[in-house]
């Protein structure tokens, strides 16, 4: 029998390159080079861990590579892996960053989590990091 698009019981591929997902990377083409890069990330989602409701934020990634720089649709998929989860949103920016220094390594990396607005509150999370000399 062929899934349909109907068909629940078969992850479809979108899900499962989202469950299988890691980073991935390639070589700095300028190591040493002082340069950054800039990432907008604007369909973020994850769920309350209190109400359930869905939260959706866009998250702005800039960095400066070190030795490799990270394959972009894979950030992507790393950022659909969120969707499901129940998580604050300090948390999930901090794991964020954790997640990707320990993949990239960067010499640096700023990142800002902009929330959408709910219950009319607006949540802003930004973190600095520096990698040590």
């Amino acid at each position: 029998m062929t899934p349909t698009s109907n068909d629940t019981s078969i992850p479809k591929y979108g899900e499962r390159a989202i469950t299988e997902g890691t980073f991935v990377l390639f070589d700095n083409p300028r190591p040493g080079r002082d340069y950054q890069v800039h990432i907008t990330l604007p369909e973020f989602t994850c769920k309350c861990p209190f109400s359930g409701y869905p939260d959706f934020a866009t998250f702005y990634l800039t960095y400066t590579p070190n030795l490799k720089v990270v394959e972009l649709k894979s950030l992507k998929l790393y950022i659909n892996s969120y969707r499901e989860q129940y998580i604050p949103h300090e948390e999930v920016a901090n794991q964020v960053l954790d997640d990707f220094v320990r993949a990239c390594d960067p010499i640096k990396v700023h990142l800002k989590a902009d929330f959408n607005p709910r219950g009319n509150v607006h949540t802003v999370v930004e973190i600095n990091y520096q990698r040590p000399e």
